[in-house]
């Protein structure tokens, strides 16, 4: 396992790293059971980083990582989040009362007295713009309840504006070969101002396998199925904002990645890697085989100038013009 700095922190992460939305819910049917025994052998395998949130499974994916990681608390790191469980439109979601619940809900169902990194969970920009629930993390976080804090965004534009907050040390983003935008502008930025990057999404829900055909479907409570066209949420978090069949039509001409790397999986989150200011990629997973397959990605070669540019000017050519929701 390798492992990089979050932003200027004094974090080492795990450059392969585990978000935790599948194990708690949205992505069809889970088993906990084979979900801990996942946690179990990333952790063993050198994993050391694990993203979650107060609403995934309205917190069962905390609790699970509250059993996985138990009597490691201070060697195994935990990102969680909060804002979502009310109304993100609403100030009143982020006055310090409010915070100060969603925080001591996730140390509760976590089982920890302090979380690593606590992020606002995609909020609107125009609610925060005025700067006071920054104010109420400095608090929890001079009182020991948090490490560090960051947020985790939807746009770019939503990036930069953060990078502007001193005690911002990391955004979680969409990031993968379906969604190039935040590498043109964010990426430098964020480096410059000693901010990590969390990319989520790395596989654009599935579609970067390869194994989706326009014919493939997904159960009632799996928001592939939802949410494709943003019914419920930003249509970005779903399958990148593409339509589910031009998104299938596209991997497929994506199949030469995989030559030399095993599959297109681990090819596409080798890509994300390949971009020194990307801190770690946390792809999701349901299973054991899911996380071993995810971590072979450590085993494949990066990708060379030539193939690099022409990843970019698919994306510029074929892909972009179909992404949908502001992004």
């Amino acid at each position: 396992m390798n492992y990089r700095q979050l932003g200027d922190t004094e974090l080492r992460v795990s450059e392969l790293s585990f978000g935790t939305w599948a194990i708690g819910g949205s992505w069809g049917h889970s088993n906990d059971q084979e979900a801990l025994r996942g946690l179990a052998t990333a952790m063993e395998q050198g994993v050391n980083f694990f993203d979650t949130a107060d609403v995934y499974g309205s917190g069962h994916a905390e609790e699970l990582l509250a059993k996985a990681t138990k009597g490691k608390e201070d060697e195994i790191h935990i990102a969680t989040k909060f804002c979502r469980a009310g109304d993100i439109h609403d100030l009143n979601t982020y006055s310090e009362e409010s915070v100060r619940a969603y925080c001591e809900g996730s140390l509760k169902r976590l089982e920890r007295e302090r979380i690593d990194l606590y992020q606002i969970h995609c909020p609107p920009l125009a609610v925060l713009k005025d700067g006071k629930v920054f104010e109420v993390l400095d608090k929890l976080k001079a009182e020991g309840k948090i490490r560090h804090y960051g947020v985790s965004v939807e746009t770019v534009e939503e990036g930069l504006f953060y990078l502007s907050v001193p005690g911002v040390k990391a955004l979680q983003v969409i990031f993968n070969i379906f969604r190039q935008k935040p590498a043109e502008e964010l990426f430098v930025e964020a480096r410059a101002a000693g901010v990590g990057i969390l990319a989520r999404l790395p596989l654009a829900s599935g579609l970067l396998t390869g194994k989706f055909t326009k014919d493939t479907k997904f159960e009632d409570d799996d928001h592939r199925n939802f949410n494709a066209n943003g019914e419920q949420f930003n249509v970005g978090e779903t399958f990148a904002g593409l339509p589910f069949a031009k998104g299938v039509e596209l991997a497929s001409q994506l199949s030469w990645i995989a030559e030399g790397r095993g599959d297109m999986a681990r090819a596409s989150m080798r890509w994300i890697l390949d971009h020194p200011e990307v801190t770690c990629v946390i792809p999701g997973f349901k299973n054991v085989r899911q996380v071993e397959d995810n971590l072979g990605t450590l085993q494949v070669p990066a990708f060379g100038p030539e193939e690099l540019e022409r990843l970019q000017a698919f994306y510029r050519s074929e892909v972009a013009q179909h992404i949908r929701g502001a992004y």
